[in-house]
C-alpha cells in the first residue's frame, strides 16, 4: 500500500513548476498507545467538555476558539474565517533562496517530510531542480501551509526525491546564552584530558541506527504480552543512578587501564619469542666448526706467556685442525692436489723464545704456534 500524503501542491522554482506530494518521514502509530477506561466496568471513557460555571456539557458543534485579550475576556474565531485566510503558498512551496546545508544550525529542525512528483508529468521539472541543487551542493529555503500555519521547510537533494525538513521561527526557538552563560571557564589538565581522548577514541564507530532500541517500549510489550497470557510480570530492576565522580583524573585512569593492560600482555608475548627466535640462532652460530673459519682467514701466532717454553705445534695437531674443516667433503683426488700444492709453497715457522730470567731454559707453561693458511710441515726450532 502506498504512503498517503499530508499535502500536496506545486514546487516552484521561478517560473518553473511541477506537481509534488509531501509526505511524513516519521511515525508514531508503532509506540504502545492505551485508552482510559472505567476499572469497574472495564469501558472505555469518552472525554466530554463542559462549562465550569453552568456543570453543563458543551457539543462539538457549539464549542468555538477564543482569544484570551485580558482577564476573562476572549476574541472568539471561528474556523470557517480562518480557513478563509488566504496564503499563498497554501498550495505552492515555492523556493525563495539557496544556502550552503552546512549554514542552517540543527537547533532549528522540526519535522522531516518527503517530496516527490505526484505525477507522470511532472517528474522532468522536479529532476530538473534537484539536480540543480545538487550539482551546486546547496539546500532550498520555501514556505508552505501546514496544519493551518505557514512553516519554512529546507529543500535538500536526497536519493530520487526530496528531503524537506520544517524549520522553527527564530521565536520558537531559546538561545543558549541563557543557559550556559553561568559554567565558568576551567583548566583542565593536559594528562587528564589525553585519558579522555583515548577513552573517546576507544569507544569511536559508525553511525547504525538500527542499533538503537527502545527499552522502555520493549519492556511496555513483554509487560502486556505477560499479563494477557495470563502469567506474572516481572517488573524490570531500576538501575542505580549515577553519582558525581568524586576523583575525575583516577576515574579516567582505571577506565584506560584495562586497555593497557591487555595491550601490553600482547606485547610481552611478542618480545619473548623473538627474544627465543635470537637465542636460538646465536647458538646455531657459536656450534659452527672452528676449522670452517681457519680456511678463510690467516692464522695467528699465539703469544707466549711471562714464563715461556718452546713448544710448537705437531705436524699431527696441525693435520688433526685441518681435518676438521670443510676439507673432509672435498674429494681424494682434489684433497691430494691440493697437500701438493700446500708443500710446495709452505715455509718453516721458527719459534724462538728467550727466557723471561735472561739465563736459563724453559718453564713449564708452553707457547703453541697455529700454522698460517696454506702451511705444510712443521719443525721444531732451535
Amino acid at each position: 500500500m502506498a504512503p498517503r500524503a499530508n499535502w500536496k501542491g506545486y514546487l516552484k522554482l521561478s517560473l518553473v513548476s511541477c506537481a509534488v506530494a509531501l509526505y511524513p518521514a516519521s511515525k508514531s502509530t508503532a509506540r504502545v498507545a492505551f485508552h482510559t477506561l472505567n476499572r469497574a466496568t472495564g469501558n472505555r471513557l469518552r472525554r466530554q467538555m463542559f462549562d465550569p460555571e453552568t456543570g453543563d456539557v458543551v457539543e462539538p458543534e457549539d464549542q468555538v476558539k477564543g482569544y484570551e485579550v485580558s482577564k476573562g475576556e476572549y476574541v472568539t474565531v471561528d474556523d470557517e474565517e480562518i480557513d478563509a485566510i488566504a496564503i499563498e503558498s497554501t498550495h505552492t512551496i515555492d523556493i525563495e533562496k539557496f544556502v550552503p546545508r552546512e549554514e542552517i544550525d540543527e537547533l532549528y529542525f522540526d519535522a522531516p517530510y518527503y517530496i516527490a512528483p505526484d505525477d507522470r508529468v511532472a517528474e522532468e521539472a522536479f529532476a530538473v531542480i534537484r539536480e540543480a541543487m545538487r550539482d551546486k551542493g546547496v539546500v532550498g529555503l520555501a514556505r508552505v501551509v501546514l496544519y493551518r500555519r505557514e512553516r519554512i521547510i529546507m529543500l535538500e537533494p536526497r536519493g530520487k526525491g526530496l528531503f524537506a525538513a520544517v524549520l522553527r521561527y527564530p521565536y520558537e526557538v531559546r538561545e543558549d546564552e541563557a543557559y550556559f552563560e553561568e559554567i565558568p571557564e576551567v583548566a583542565i589538565p593536559p594528562e587528564m584530558l589525553d585519558l579522555a581522548e583515548h577513552i573517546i577514541e576507544r569507544m569511536q564507530g559508525e553511525f547504525d541506527p538500527s542499533a538503537f532500541e527502545d527499552r522502555y517500549e520493549n519492556a511496555l510489550i513483554e509487560l502486556l504480552k505477560a499479563k494477557q497470557s495470563g502469567k506474572h510480570a516481572e517488573l524490570p530492576h531500576a538501575a542505580p543512578r549515577p553519582s558525581n565522580v568524586v576523583n575525575l583524573m583516577d576515574a579516567l585512569r582505571r577506565s584506560v587501564q584495562a586497555d593497557k593492560e591487555s595491550s601490553g600482555q600482547e606485547s610481552t608475548s611478542v618480545a619473548s619469542s623473538r627474544t627465543a627466535a635470537n637465542s636460538n640462532g646465536s647458538s646455531q652460530r657459536r656450534s659452527t666448526p672452528s676449522a670452517s673459519k681457519a680456511g678463510s682467514s690467516p692464522a695467528r701466532v699465539a703469544k707466549p706467556p711471562s714464563k715461556s717454553a718452546e713448544k710448537i705445534a705437531t705436524p699431527s695437531s696441525a693435520s688433526k685442525s685441518v681435518a676438521k674443516g670443510p676439507a673432509k667433503a672435498q674429494p681424494k683426488s682434489a684433497a691430494k692436489s691440493a697437500a701438493k700444492a700446500a708443500a710446495k709453497n709452505s715455509k718453516t715457522v721458527e719459534v724462538k723464545i728467550a727466557p723471561a730470567g735472561g739465563k736459563g731454559g724453559g718453564s713449564k707453561g708452553a707457547g703453541k704456534a697455529t700454522p698460517p693458511t696454506g702451511s705444510g710441515r712443521l719443525r721444531k726450532a732451535g
